[in-house]
């Protein structure tokens, strides 16, 4: 009988070593932050914002690294960035006190760079964005709700401009009366379009004439294999696009964040949260 237990003792044995290198496999997946390096370059990129750097975060749905998010907030500290730009969904329904998540953090990453924030569709859908704008805005975030503003840096000029998640106000400006008033004003800007939503950026953003448009919400396909870009989509369609890094449509180019946090009981599965930091580039041609 002492040969029979063997075999079975080392086989619950293997089981339960690979359930909890399952585990700590899932948890490093999903509480690992990866911090990742890209370069944007343009002729139409200013002198002056040569080697300037952008951090963009995205899609944080009120996660936590380490006590007071110090974790994120030192990744982001480590990269020096010249602005930081925060794609939306900051927080959800799911956030247990959003406002003084928002405002501690807030208070956080203003302390490294300007920060400049757009709205994404679960601040909408857990309600109370005026607040929520109130509270970052006090932290000394810029919120761009349907605006732009200047940039200056070494002599040179760029407009950022911001664009709040379908989602917000049946009478909000849309894009398209945003991108009027911008070129009403500046015959030929260098601008950046923060806008959350990553699937709308082939069929409207891309139209719009940004140099560089940055978004977030396809959580970088959320489950992704080598060759793919993620397996279901936020819309839970299969083999999404437009999630993770650089893509092109007419012309235009947009960067997309694989983002931060999970939304609900979803996992992620090589794609670890993401914090990017894109370097501006003046190319000659």
């Amino acid at each position: 009988m002492a040969k029979n237990r063997r075999p079975a003792r080392r086989r619950l044995a293997g089981a339960a070593l690979g359930l909890a290198a399952a585990v700590l496999f899932l948890l490093w997946s999903n509480c690992s932050l990866q911090t990742e390096l890209f370069t944007f370059s343009s002729p139409r990129l200013p002198e002056g914002f040569d080697g300037c750097r952008i951090v963009v975060l995205s899609d944080l749905h009120g996660a936590v690294f380490g006590r007071e998010n110090q974790r994120l907030v030192s990744a982001v500290a480590d990269l020096a960035p010249d602005f930081i730009a925060v794609t939306g969904d900051l927080v959800d329904k799911d956030t247990a006190d959003p406002i003084d998540y928002a405002g501690q953090l807030g208070r956080a990453l203003s302390g490294i760079a300007p920060v400049y924030y757009v709205t994404g569709n679960h601040e909408w859908g857990a309600g109370g964005v005026p607040e929520l704008k109130e509270a970052l805005s006090a932290a000394g975030w810029t919120v761009l709700g349907n605006r732009y503003v200047p940039l200056e840096r070494n002599g040179g000029s760029i407009t950022l401009a911001g664009i709040d998640d379908p989602l917000g106000y049946a009478d909000q400006k849309t894009p398209e009366e945003l991108t009027r008033e911008l070129y009403a004003a500046q015959e030929h800007p260098f601008w950046i379009l923060l806008a959350h939503r990553n699937d709308r950026f082939e069929s409207q953003y891309s139209l719009l004439g940004a140099d560089l448009t940055l978004s977030g919400h396809g959580h970088g396909g959320i489950l992704r294999l080598p060759f793919t870009d993620g397996l279901v989509g936020t819309a839970h369609n299969l083999f999404p696009s437009y999630t993770s890094g650089f893509y092109e449509a007419h012309g235009h180019t947009v960067f997309v964040s694989r983002g931060l946090g999970n939304v609900g009981r979803t996992f992620r599965i090589f794609n670890r949260p993401q914090v990017a930091a894109i370097t501006l580039e003046r190319s000659e041609s």
